[in-house]
């Protein structure tokens, strides 16, 4: 089913942020779930043509001539291995499908943190495998860090004014990629979470430190959602990372692709699969208030290889995650000063990169001794997440809440 190509900038609003009924009375909150167990390009390309057959097919949303923009999720620079990146294989799949549309194809991103006052999103290109894969496939690399931004009003009102890459504005077509990974402070990170990485270079620290509570900083994301037009969000779950990510934790072999036009609803169905709902998650909690998309798994439709969400055996979350509706244990939940997890520094593993200290929003790392001032922390997790050695560990200060916390996971896990 080919789309009315003379009203795009419409339909590209109705297919991501509604949940009415799409031409051809396709289900707009419908989420795709194919089986995929590596990262040989010719399977993914397999799957994925196959998945977009039920949603409309490729033709719906692309057409030869369109410079199509696929944003990555490229926290850092890692190796794809970590499952902490966007798979390169999986985006060289992806480069492939669209060149055969006709299509130009860009890949971008921005990579949180900075070394020597620096974003490393240029490094992480490199060690990540995407700009090899660029050159081989004919691809444009877009570093958000370089390509100018464009001035966007919030709606939230947060802010008075943010500044996006413009390669998302550029574009005549965006494909969000994001990868399936748990987070240390936000618990989940997925498609709506992906779009973060619009915000170019060091500007990101500064909306960590406005926002530093997960479902305030889930409404500074609501903002750049509405400000841009994403019409198709396809995740890499191929591997997954599980535990403390969304760059410590482990790796996970979940062999699973998601593709939707309503990012809420593919992060539901991904939530559902690891356990949890979106109650759970403050990031989507705020993109649910926001109306970004269909969050009640009951009006979602899963196609695909399954029929229903598909739980992941013996999944990790991380050590934050609580959910009272696992317990009876309603008062010990709230008790978050009894509970809560800290960042702390291993000198044993620090390299003295310090990514850590220069990627704090608040400046709360001293850059000799490494030591954190909690007075001063707001707990967004950022050396955690960014530190390039694993060497920020999350511990608790209370040895009886770990101890209880342990019980607590292996009774209601």
């Amino acid at each position: 089913m080919i789309l009315d190509r003379e009203q795009p900038e419409q339909v590209e609003i109705d297919i991501t942020f509604t949940g009415l009924k799409g031409r051809g009375g396709l289900a707009l909150s419908r989420v795709i779930i194919k089986n995929c167990t590596g990262y040989d390009p010719d399977e993914i390309k397999r799957h994925l043509d196959a998945g977009m057959e039920l949603i409309g097919g490729w033709e719906r949303f692309v057409s030869p001539g369109m410079q199509v923009l696929l944003k990555v999720n490229l926290i850092g620079p890692k190796r794809p291995e970590t499952a902490a990146v966007t798979h390169p294989e999986f985006v060289r799949a992806l480069t492939r499908i669209l060149k055969e549309q006709g299509c130009t194809v860009w890949i971008g991103d921005s990579s949180g943190g900075s070394i020597a006052g620096i974003a490393p999103t240029a490094q992480s290109l490199v060690v990540s495998g995407l700009a090899r894969v660029a050159k081989e496939e004919g691809a444009v690399i877009k570093n958000f860090d370089k390509e100018g931004v464009v001035e966007v009003t919030p709606a939230s009102g947060r802010v008075s004014r943010m500044y996006l890459a413009r390669p998302m504005f550029d574009a005549d077509f965006v494909i969000n990629l994001p990868k399936l990974k748990t987070h240390s402070a936000g618990i989940y990170t997925g498609a709506v979470k992906n779009l973060f990485g619009c915000i170019p270079g060091l500007r990101k620290a500064e909306y960590y430190r406005l926002a530093p509570d997960p479902k305030d900083l889930g409404q500074t994301i609501a903002d750049i959602h509405q400000a841009v037009k994403v019409g198709l969000h396809i995740m890499d779950g191929i591997t997954a990372m599980q535990g403390e990510g969304p760059t410590a934790g482990d790796v996970y072999h979940a062999g699973k692709i998601l593709i939707s036009t309503d990012p809420l609803a593919l992060d539901t169905v991904a939530a559902a699969m690891l356990g949890m709902e979106v109650d759970d998650i403050p990031i989507l909690v705020s993109a649910r208030e926001r109306q970004l998309g269909e969050s009640d798994l009951a009006k979602i439709e899963v196609a695909g290889d399954f029929d229903a969400p598909i739980l992941l055996p013996d999944f990790k979350l991380p050590k934050r995650f609580r959910s009272s509706r696992k317990s009876n244990h309603a008062v010990l939940v709230k008790l978050i000063d009894f509970l809560k997890t800290r960042p702390r520094i291993k000198r044993k593993l620090c390299k003295d990169c310090n990514m850590c200290v220069e990627s704090c929003p608040v400046q709360a790392i001293d850059r000799e001794s490494k030591r954190i001032d909690y007075a001063s922390c707001i707990e967004c997790m950022c050396c955690h997440e960014l530190c390039l050695h694993n060497a920020v560990e999350l511990k608790r200060d209370n040895l009886i809440a770990d101890i209880f916390t342990r019980l607590y996971r292996g009774t209601y896990r």
